[in-house]
């Protein structure tokens, strides 16, 4: 079992999560609640207490039995009656010097009165205090007693009434047991409602965990970093929301969250994203670099942005046209050696050893007779390149030849890509330019002090017109979609050599003609520099 699936689900945890949070705020709740309800009852008991002790500090019994300062049974049975019926806990009354001349439990007459709170009703002020007296912790209101009953007068004694603490929690207890409905009421809404809230989340993240959740974030982050793409996340409001490394680097270090029009300021035009359009392959410029842009629309509005670098794609495109061209080549040559090794094999075995001895030198004299034409082609890759193009011009039946002369000198070494492009691509056009009729198609390559010319002639129909002023833009074609990018990026590679491209007909023929300017001569090493050895 997965700690996946030992965990509580999210429903679970959620529930579980509100119902702490829910108890712990009705504990504190409770808790204040006890607080003011405490404070409310001592307060009320203390007026109830201030307001028995000045009934009792007006008896004349009180006040003349104060004023003599001894005991008078007759004062402490009439003070205890009034204690009953007022539901105190005691009525104590004391003299001038503190002793007790009334109090609930006899034993304890004469004793002097416990609390230390007789200051201020012996100096003439009423007060209510919680103090421990000879019968436990208690709230208690005290009053004077004054000679004759008349305030202001002379203070002979003082009278106590109290109520016990434990009366005090009663009336606590009974204030929360009345709230308790309503915290049980509370408990219970809290808990539907966290059981609901949970699951309208649970149906927002597609009923997905949180574990689920953060390793699809991190499997989101790694694709991203390993894309060598640019990706934006744009919403319906036109905020960007997520941007790849590539896409910040691209962007010039700027990330997410930010508005498309201040990142990309052409894509915010070319994009609406709150009704988008998917896009394949979109031309567009950021930061002056120009970029393939695919846009793919989000439900609800918003689009996903994948862009990059076109001249990236295009090399990437050249990598596979070579790459279909040698394996055309090759395929080419297998199925030629085929049918020589059967028409060998076939004149052996009918015994004319002598007509299969003849094929075996034409095929031997042609051979050399071609490499002699290159020989002084000093590229290798575009010899090779062009004995394979011999090889796939004889499986379709078309006259391919190398005009005599023909020459190159080692130095073209360094562009050797950008002439085995051109030359595959412009002999390619020529095959298909045929239309699998027989045909000619003829290579010539020279140099001169200034550069180098290569000219690749076809005796096919030609460029048609309403195409031959965009032949060289990208996508241009007549042979369908999908096509029209091999002369659109060897046009783009060649300029960047200063070279040109262009192409005419002549004498019926169609001629594409490829010169680009002599090469500079490779710096010669420096002794001393950092990697040359000196002669010794």
């Amino acid at each position: 079992m997965t700690a996946l699936s030992r965990r509580p689900d999210l429903q679970g945890r959620l529930v579980r999560l509100h119902l702490l949070v829910l108890c712990g705020m009705t504990t504190l709740l409770v808790a204040v609640q006890t607080a003011h309800l405490y404070g409310e009852a001592r307060a009320r008991l203390g007026e109830r207490a201030l307001t028995a002790s000045r009934i009792v500090a007006r008896l004349p019994v009180v006040t003349q039995g104060a004023e003599a300062g001894v005991q008078n049974p007759e004062l402490n049975a009439r003070v205890n009656d009034l204690r009953r019926e007022a539901g105190a806990d005691f009525v104590v009354v004391g003299n001038r010097a503190g002793v007790r001349l009334a109090h609930p439990l006899p034993e304890r007459l004469g004793l002097p009165m416990e609390g230390g709170d007789n200051a201020a009703p012996l100096a003439g002020r009423e007060v209510v205090s919680v103090a421990r007296g000879s019968l436990g912790l208690s709230v208690r209101g005290k009053v004077p007693v004054w000679r004759d009953g008349r305030n202001g007068g002379t203070v002979v004694g003082v009278v106590s009434t109290g109520y016990l603490m434990p009366q005090v929690w009663q009336l606590v207890g009974r204030a929360l047991v009345s709230l308790l409905p309503w915290f049980v009421l509370a408990l219970a809404l809290g808990t539907v409602g966290a059981v609901w809230a949970a699951r309208r989340l649970r149906a927002e993240i597609l009923n997905l965990e949180p574990e689920q959740i953060a390793a699809l974030a991190r499997q989101q982050r790694a694709v991203l970093a390993a894309l060598r793409e640019g990706v934006l996340a744009v919403d319906r409001a036109g905020q960007v929301t997520l941007t790849s490394a590539r896409a910040a680097r691209l962007l010039g270090d700027r990330a997410a969250p930010a508005a498309l029009t201040d990142l990309w300021p052409e894509l915010a035009r070319v994009a609406a994203p709150a009704a988008p359009a998917r896009h394949q392959n979109l031309e567009l410029t950021l930061r002056g670099q120009p970029v393939l842009v695919n846009l793919e629309p989000l439900d609800g509005g918003g689009f996903v942005a994948v862009f990059r670098d076109r001249a990236e794609a295009l090399a990437l495109a050249e990598e596979l046209t070579h790459a279909r061209g040698f394996v055309d080549v090759l395929r080419a040559q297998t199925h030629e050696y085929q049918n020589r090794l059967h028409v060998l094999s076939g004149l052996l075995q009918l015994g004319r050893g002598d007509e299969a001895l003849r094929v075996l030198n034409a095929e031997i004299h042609a051979d050399a007779q071609f490499r002699q034409l290159l020989r002084d082609v000093q590229v290798p890759r575009l010899v090779a390149l062009l004995a394979g193009k011999r090889e796939r011009a004889q499986e379709l039946g078309i006259d391919f030849s190398v005009t005599e002369g023909s020459s190159l000198g080692p130095q073209w070494e360094r562009h050797a890509d950008t002439l085995v492009s051109a030359v595959g691509n412009l002999t390619q056009n020529a095959f298909e330019a045929l239309a699998g009729q027989p045909g000619q198609v003829t290579v010539l390559i020279g140099e001169d002090p200034e550069g180098m010319q290569i000219e690749v002639e076809d005796s096919g129909p030609g460029v048609p017109a309403d195409l031959s002023g965009a032949l060289y833009t990208r996508g241009a074609s007549s042979k369908g979609e999908g096509r029209g990018y091999g002369l659109h990026g060897v046009m783009g590679r060649v300029q960047a050599l200063g070279g040109q491209l262009r192409h005419t007909r002549r004498d019926g023929r169609t001629v594409f003609q490829l010169s680009l300017p002599a090469p500079a001569p490779a710096a010669l090493p420096v002794p001393g520099e950092p990697g040359v050895r000196s002669a010794p």
